[in-house]
């Protein structure tokens, strides 16, 4: 091959590799600045202990999904649109790699303006999970989704036991408090996510931490923050000190109030050996010769 044709094969194959990591960190940056906004709404949400989402549904929560600055226009026909981050809660009780979402809905009423909220969607069951995965989730017609009560200790909700299967929060003005959101629709992102875990990831193998490509530090951040804000669920409800003591009272009550016994060493001396009587063994005498 020439020289010349060399050079210009190798300088469209650098075009072509410059281009596409252009492409790259452009959409990187877009996801991160998501990511960010995400950790954003979940530091300010919990830094106020009135306004926080409750221990006992954050402690328990399949999937949690945040919406940063959802736009919510209306002129008699109103919609909303946001692009969100999704997280779900592995089986050994940690945080998976978040995936992106997007939450569009509908409404038909007396209504204008235009407002822009957070969104926080906290799922207790593992069916809504599979849904979203597989495709579109429609809220309120695949699962009941019910306004989320807020306060780490609230004990009570709408239904008393907290039995919805999403609870969603909305925070617009600086409030957060519960919102009704039946007919939005939840779906993955596919575009941000293969930008940020490469071409041909599924949400699946984000959750399950096959992705081909590692996701930036804004993105784990918010895995991160998860961990930390349920780690303080835990232990505000005092779960990790049931868990030890439902360990404990399971034990099994043999071994729990066997005596210990402890043999104390002994030392064998020669005064502890049996005394032998003198005549059981007498003494016997023999004459010697006499010396020559």
């Amino acid at each position: 091959m020439p020289a010349t044709t060399r050079r210009v094969l190798t300088l469209a194959l650098s075009a072509a590799m410059l281009a596409a990591s252009l492409q790259s960190a452009v959409a990187g940056v877009r996801e991160d600045e998501r990511a960010r906004n995400a950790v954003r709404v979940l530091t300010d949400i919990q830094a106020i202990p009135e306004n926080a989402i409750p221990d006992k549904l954050l402690d328990e929560a399949k999937a949690i999904v945040i919406v940063p600055d959802t736009i919510k226009a209306g002129l008699v026909i109103g919609g909303r649109r946001g692009h969100g981050i999704m997280a779900v809660k592995s089986p050994d009780g940690t945080w998976s790699n978040p995936s992106f979402v997007t939450l569009t809905g509908g409404s038909i009423g007396f209504q204008a303006g235009v407002q822009s909220s957070d969104v926080v969607l906290v799922f207790r069951s593992d069916r809504g999970v599979d849904s979203i995965v597989n495709g579109k989730f429609t809220l309120g017609a695949d699962a009941a989704v019910a306004a989320g009560p807020v306060g780490r200790n609230a004990a009570t909700a709408t239904d008393g036991q907290f039995k919805a299967e999403i609870w969603s929060w909305s925070r617009a003005r600086g409030l957060f408090a519960g919102v009704a959101l039946d007919g939005a629709v939840l779906s993955i992102d596919d575009g941000a996510n293969q930008a940020t875990y490469g071409e041909g990831t599924t949400p699946r193998m984000i959750f399950e931490n096959r992705a081909t490509q590692a996701p930036s530090a804004d993105v784990v951040a918010l895995r991160d923050q998860l961990e930390e804000a349920t780690a303080q669920a835990r232990a505000n409800r005092g779960t990790g000190a049931t868990a030890a003591a439902g360990a404990t009272a399971n034990a099994s009550p043999v071994a729990a109030t066997a005596p210990v016994i402890v043999t104390p060493a002994t030392t064998t001396t020669t005064a502890s050996m049996p005394v032998v009587p003198v005549e059981d063994a007498p003494a016997r005498t023999e004459t010697l010769p006499p010396a020559p």
